[in-house]
């Protein structure tokens, strides 16, 4: 089947947070925004046709344990990922965020620590402190032009009170694939001290040729036992809007603790995202396959383009994900002006890379999940006013 990616579908008053949101905010009609992580793609066909066969019955109500869903999902992270996982182990909540935040709930107390690998995806920091405890930030380190991460840095700053380590795998704003060795090494320090790894792997199916996304809990029976995984149909089918995740724990005494929390703080899921992630993960293969091709070559256009039209910036070439991180420090603009200088010079939003935490300074990240003439356009625009800045500093 053919997929037409390049399609332009109108998003513009469907109440969508990555359209709508900037043009009232900034009060323009004419923004491009290639920053809130979802895709400007249509959704695949299968999805479609099992979420109208789920509406034409016009009763809503309350429904049973989704035990096809989650099938679909087990079924789906064995042929992808070859981590063999039970039924039993998931637990489908309502977003990866919501597990963070619950993870953080059932296995701290206030005034713990938490560790994050900084850069790193906002909310990561929010569910911590929101719950009573300190963010720990290890930074990551950069080598050769991508980030890796500082193990020694790490285990000096592991304590008496320290619960908790967030990983990002694949990494999000950075893009790095977590490579087998480098998450053996995390898991034998979290193993040293008893932390608990909380792993979101929301960006899971995104992986590029030469690169292989490795589940931190499938390494072996003995991390899997301290280790929480966050999966969701979200990123990968873009179905965020209907709100379902996975939370997956093999240790019954962390997942039965986990869900308590959940039925004490409740963390309903959408009746229509259980239809669409069983119609995705049973069906959506062959869209994913052809969208990955696509984006890979969105992901290369990004880089190539900016390495000759806009020099000032440096692209830290993802090995997954969807999303490219922008190193700006050339452009000589400030930090807390970079962002808002693209927005307000060439009409394209994207993401102020401070909003990622420390490390995230002089960086803006890039959502190149879109089709390819809107990322062409947005491109030129940013070109034209990269130009301006060099103008000016000429002048």
């Amino acid at each position: 089947m053919e997929f037409n990616f390049d399609q332009v579908i109108e998003r513009v008053g469907t109440r969508c947070v990555k359209w709508d949101s900037p043009r009232q905010l900034y009060g323009r009609e004419d923004l491009i925004p290639l920053s809130v992580a979802d895709m400007d793609f249509v959704a695949p066909p299968e999805v479609t046709r099992a979420l109208l066969k789920r509406i034409q019955h016009p009763v809503y109500g309350y429904s049973l344990a989704p035990t096809e869903a989650i099938a679909a999902l087990v079924d789906w992270i064995w042929k992808r990922h070859q981590w063999k996982v039970e039924a039993e182990w998931v637990q489908l909540l309502g977003g990866v965020v919501d597990g963070l935040a619950l993870a953080v709930m059932a296995f701290t107390n206030p005034g713990d620590k938490v560790i994050v690998q900084s850069p790193v995806y906002r909310p990561f920091y929010q569910a911590i402190t929101t719950n009573g405890c300190h963010v720990v930030t290890n930074p990551l380190k950069l080598e050769a032009g991508r980030y890796v991460m500082d193990l020694e840095d790490l285990e000096k700053k592991i304590d008496g009170r320290t619960k908790l380590l967030f990983l990002c795998n694949p990494h999000n704003p950075g893009g790095r694939v977590w490579t087998k060795r480098e998450l053996e090494a995390l898991a034998q320090l979290c193993a040293k001290h008893g932390v608990i790894i909380v792993s979101d792997d929301i960006h899971s199916d995104f992986v590029y040729t030469g690169h292989s996304y490795t589940p931190i809990a499938s390494l072996s029976e003995e991390i899997s036992q301290f280790t929480v995984t966050c999966m969701a149909p979200s990123k990968t089918f873009n179905l965020a809007g209907l709100s379902t995740a996975a939370v997956i724990i093999e240790n019954p005494k962390l997942r039965q603790t986990f869900a308590n929390r959940m039925e004490a703080v409740g963390a309903p899921t959408n009746l229509f995202g259980i239809v669409a992630m069983e119609a995705a993960y049973r069906h959506g293969e062959p869209w994913l396959e052809a969208l990955l091709k696509y984006l890979q070559e969105n992901r290369d256009f990004v880089a190539a383009y900016i390495e000759e039209y806009i020099p000032g910036i440096k692209v830290m070439q993802p090995e997954g994900t969807y999303l490219s991180w922008l190193e700006c420090s050339q452009l000589s603009l400030a930090p807390d002006k970079l962002h808002r200088y693209f927005v307000e010079e060439a009409g394209v939003v994207l993401n102020d890379g401070q909003y990622f935490g420390p490390g995230g300074d002089n960086y803006l990240r890039l959502n190149f999940a879109c089709p390819r003439p809107i990322l062409q356009e947005a491109l030129e625009r940013m070109a034209a006013a990269a130009k301006k800045v060099d103008n000016q500093q000429g002048d």
